[in-house]
């Protein structure tokens, strides 16, 4: 079948899925919105229990990785991730599940060269980028700062 490119375009056009890129982002801001207004009702709530700014915001950070590895054991934050998306990768949730998620699926080949041996399978290149990002940065600091 011999098409021109103005056939090819139209016959692409209408057999391809329509974009969802709004709803998307909608759903990804509002999930990351309410993970991150939480983690701000977190801070408040230490600092009204009179922890110090510094310590109610660890709490709250420690909160937040307890309740997403909480919620990736129950099996609920693969169904939040799937309606929020991106949304759900909000740094320390979306980080702490990227480590029990592996954790808790390869358990059963035993701690050792299960377990241990695949924990840090999505987290990994997200800290080897990372740490040697701030490496670098920190040497930049070092002799311009």
């Amino acid at each position: 079948m011999k098409m021109t490119n103005e056939e090819y375009t139209r016959f692409v056009k209408e057999r391809s899925p329509k974009s969802k890129l709004g709803g998307n982002m909608l759903r990804a801001f509002i999930s990351g919105g309410i993970i991150c207004c939480a983690g701000q009702a977190f801070v408040y709530m230490y600092s009204a229990m009179d922890f110090p700014q510094k310590q109610a915001s660890t709490a709250a950070s420690v909160t937040l990785v307890f309740i997403s590895v909480l919620l990736t054991a129950l099996g609920i934050y693969e169904k939040l991730a799937k309606f929020g998306g991106a949304g759900t990768l909000v740094p320390i949730t979306g980080f702490a599940n990227s480590v029990a998620a592996p954790a808790l699926e390869y358990k059963s080949e035993g701690y050792i060269t299960g377990m241990a041996v695949k924990l840090f399978s999505i987290a990994g290149p997200v800290l080897v980028f990372g740490i040697s990002a701030s490496v670098i940065y920190g040497i930049i600091l070092a002799v311009f700062g």
